[in-house]
């Protein structure tokens, strides 16, 4: 704090200089809605800002005779010459939507930045599948384990993140990451999201975001969805392995002030194993938006999904390598499962005066969750086997309020900002479940069995002092839990409960020299919390472990058409103790340390040609461990992501990207090696008037390769003795799809 009032002082010593624009950014065509994000840019002094949810913007330190360039993703850049009379009032700038171009990013003093660029990523090559939809994000790589049923693998900066214990996920600031869950802590199944829905992905990595609390650690995903759906939109998709998925998007509504629409998928496949998946999902949304110009915006989303599945589990090689069963057989091929959420959100924006906005979101979800696994085979019952079931009931809900005040003039030169944020969440999970099971059908014993209640209470500061091409953000978060679980397996009543504070400094510094470079230092203290009958076995210690992060990094726009970024960071992690929901015990993790660097490069080589690349390599080491034995399981420590992108080439349209994992330890000792893997894809479209036709190919030149893989004991039917060694769930095969869509 004392180094920021310093800061404050010195900003107010600072020369009087120019005065402040002010204006609204709108569409130029139709209802001339606002745009937001717009990034607007002073040539002459270097001066920067963006437009808010309403439009509206203020640019100080801005003369006559200035050129103010205007850029957003998705829009034509517009160049504005300043004159007097400009400052008397306020100003509208209209911008044109044209097709989407690398020449439309403007380096702003964004914390985020690398989001935006990243954006026409996403742009350029839409997310076609829920399994997609992570691995968006640039170096975030996914695996799937359950036939599609089960939420992802992540693996992003060193983590094996299991399915979201270290990476905040959201969907229009609607949580998805589930503490204190029968599998495990943190997970986040994204399947309730209907790809063709999404309007842009937001991220940011490392712990360095006020506004982000529980499972911010290695970064954050925020999902936007489309605020409307201008045509009707219907497509089919079919393709190999029994595979069929249909798509409708229907605008409902559509005046002056009010959208609304709805939409649907159902997605069903057997998948490349020999025992049928027999999986099936379907979706359903309805999103209606009301805005009133100036005044208020309110978005209201109601959505439901749910899905079964049979999965083949993780098979040894060993049992491959034996002949017992192929490469796409199962050991156990009655696992599977059931789940499904219903949700309900709310968001409004006020605008309170030009410069002060209040946003409030408030949702409540049901959830439910039933999985069948088989990890182990006969190791523990050699005659019924290790199947076990994981089940819960779940109501989620939480409410936040975030208080914004922009533009407030320290001097001509010096602008501050706040947001002052509090909220919270509740889940209440009924009948959590860990039980031995034979076939689905029989529960042997149940391990554990109980009701947890969990409460989140929050509150947060984020201030940003912006000081000519220098911007400052100080940040504050508090959060405060309550965890609650109750014993049913006790023959007498058995409810604990612990409470446990975390605060979470975070301090984050960008220069942008022009708008051809930023350079930018991040830092900041985060966390994830533990499984809450973790907290209540350990006596609330150690259940809030605290991620200790630094990014230093710089992002260069040597010419309208190429962008590079670049970053060094490390991450400290303190010593917690973890739930393993699988086997019903609590094990100590130790503390450790990861060091990596990221490069990035995107370039828009033609208007229709776009070429991006991410590498990231990682160091990752236990810290309680000795020299040799201090390996971090799974943890990737070199992966790679890119591609060439076509669009707008007549009507064709396509892409070919790849994805690549370097060999990793399996084990704290690297004597068991997961195997690496490099996968093409590719897709490729015509379009002609409202249809278009498209066919897409994953593993495009057909390798054998394992997405997912564990080091394993486990003893086979047939086996006296048990074996450690790599357990894996086959990669997709060369695997064709067509589609047919049509907007009308």
């Amino acid at each position: 704090m004392r180094i920021f009032m310093s800061l404050v002082c010195l900003c107010l010593t600072v020369t009087v200089y120019g005065q402040r624009l002010k204006g609204t950014v709108l569409h130029q065509q139709g209802k001339q809605t606002p745009i937001d994000y717009v990034g607007i840019f002073n040539k002459n002094t270097g001066q920067h800002s963006h437009s808010d949810s309403d439009g509206s913007f203020v640019l100080p330190k801005t003369t006559a005779g200035d050129s103010i360039y205007f850029s957003r993703l998705g829009y034509t850049t517009r160049m504005v010459v300043t004159s007097q009379r400009d400052f008397e009032t306020s100003i509208t700038v209209y911008m044109e939507a044209s097709s989407i171009s690398l020449d439309q990013i403007e380096l702003t003093s964004e914390i985020d930045i690398l989001s935006r660029i990243a954006a026409v990523d996403v742009q350029t090559n839409p997310v076609k599948s829920s399994q997609e939809i992570l691995s968006k994000v640039p170096g975030l790589i996914i695996g799937q384990h359950a036939g599609g049923g089960k939420a992802e693998q992540i693996f992003l900066r060193g983590f094996d993140v299991d399915h979201g214990t270290d990476v905040a996920i959201s969907v229009d600031g609607m949580p998805v990451n589930m503490p204190s869950h029968a599998h495990g802590q943190g997970y986040a199944d994204l399947h309730f999201v209907i790809p063709e829905t999404i309007k842009n992905i937001d991220f940011g990595k490392g712990p360095y975001y006020a506004d982000k609390g529980n499972f911010n650690t290695a970064g954050f995903v925020n999902l936007k969805l489309l605020d409307a759906v201008e045509n009707t939109y219907v497509a089919a998709e079919v393709g190999q392995f029994n595979t069929s998925r249909f798509v409708g998007l229907f605008p409902v509504l559509n005046n002056q002030k009010s959208t609304g629409y709805i939409g649907s998928e159902l997605y069903l496949t057997d998948g490349p194993v020999v025992s049928p998946q027999n999986f099936n999902r379907i979706n359903l949304i309805g999103k209606y938006r009301y805005e009133d110009y100036g005044n208020q915006i309110l978005e209201l989303t109601a959505s439901h999904f749910q899905s079964k599945w049979d999965a083949s589990g993780q098979i040894p090689v060993r049992a491959v390598e034996q002949g017992l069963i192929s490469r796409f057989g199962a050991i156990d091929d009655t696992e599977g499962g059931n789940t499904s959420r219903t949700n309900l959100a709310l968001n409004h924006t006020k605008f309170m005066t030009d410069n002060s906005t209040l946003r409030t979101n408030a949702y409540i979800s049901h959830y439910d969750f039933e999985l069948y696994s088989n990890f182990t085979f006969f190791l523990e019952d050699s005659e019924n086997g290790d199947q076990i079931r994981q089940k819960e009931d779940r109501i989620l809900l939480g409410a936040n309020t975030t208080y914004e005040r922009k533009n407030i003039a320290l001097s001509d030169v010096v602008a501050f900002e706040y947001q002052a944020g509090i909220g919270f969440r509740y889940d209440d999970v009924n009948d959590v479940e860990l039980s031995k099971t034979l076939n689905r059908v029989t529960t042997l014993d149940r391990i554990s069995f109980g009701d947890v209640d969990e409460v989140n209470s929050y509150g947060f500061l984020n201030t940003e002092l912006k000081m000519g091409k220098w911007k400052f953000n100080p940040s504050l978060r508090v959060d405060y839990f309550r965890f609650d679980y109750e014993n049913k397996l006790s023959e007498q009543f058995d409810r604990q409960s612990e409470s446990k504070v975390a605060v979470s400094p975070k301090f984050n510094v960008v220069y942008t020299a022009n708008q051809e470079m930023q350079l930018f230092f991040k830092s900041g203290i985060g966390f994830h919390s533990n499984d809450a009958r973790v907290v209540v076995a350990n006596q609330g210690e150690d259940i809030l472990p605290a991620a200790y992060g630094i990014d230093i990094g710089t992002v260069i726009k040597p010419f309208d058409r190429f962008v590079v970024n670049a970053a060094a960071w490390s991450l400290f992690l303190d010593q917690e103790f973890v739930y393993v929901g699988d086997a019903g015990i609590v094990e100590p993790s130790g503390r450790s340390r990861r060091f990596g660097i990221e490069l990035g490069a995107r370039y828009q080589v033609t208007d229709w040609l776009y070429a991006y690349s991410d590498i990231n390599y990682t160091y990752a080491r236990s810290t309680d461990e000795s020299d040799g034995a201090d390996l971090i399981p799974l943890a990737p420590d070199f992966t790679a992501v890119g591609g060439l992108t076509v669009n707008n080439l007549g009507p064709f349209s396509g892409s070919l990207t790849y994805r690549f994992v370097d060999d990793r330890a399996a084990n704290e000792d690297n004597s068991i090696i997961a195997d690496g893997y490099f996968v093409t894809d590719m897709n490729l479209s015509y379009t002609r008037k409202n249809w278009t036709y498209s066919l897409i190919v994953e593993n495009l030149f057909d390798i054998e390769w394992n997405e997912t893989q564990f080091a394993t004991e486990s003893r086979l039917f047939n086996e006296a003795n048990s074996v450690e060694e790599i357990h894996f769930t086959p990669g997709t095969p060369f695997y064709l799809r067509g589609k047919i869509a049509v907007r009308f």
